[in-house]
């Protein structure tokens, strides 16, 4: 991919069965519930890249939070062990399309959406 082609990340629910011409890649911290490792619709998973779990629980997923929690969690992003999953990422984004998927029902409010813009460079 040359670099001033468009790098291609959107965000999906894990319940919604990526392309398979795409590399789709859990995000989240802790494994969905209810949904078995061997019939995952994605083939990696990269929990390092996730808000730590003492950020997690202090959002909460309340909308209210959203803009301070995308702070923090970006912040987290520059640190290690973050910071070298995130690399990873831009390394497969880079390579082609790229979908982050996640657990999280909302997901204009949630950690993945965080990742996707920072992937985008925004």
């Amino acid at each position: 991919m040359a670099h001033n082609e468009p790098v291609t990340v959107r965000v999906a629910r894990v319940y919604d069965v990526p392309d398979p011409d795409v590399t789709a890649v859990l995000v989240d911290r802790l494994w969905p519930r209810g949904l078995a490792r061997a019939q995952a619709p994605f083939g990696r998973w990269l929990k390092e890249v996730a808000p730590t779990t003492e950020l997690r629980r202090w959002y909460g997923h309340r909308p209210d939070r959203f803009g301070e929690f995308a702070r923090r969690y970006e912040a987290e992003l520059a640190t290690a062990p973050a910071a070298a999953a995130l690399a990873e990422l831009r390394t497969w984004a880079a390579a082609g399309p790229v979908v982050l998927v996640t657990a999280t029902r909302d997901v204009d409010h949630a950690a993945a959406t965080v990742l996707q813009r920072v992937l985008a460079g925004g």
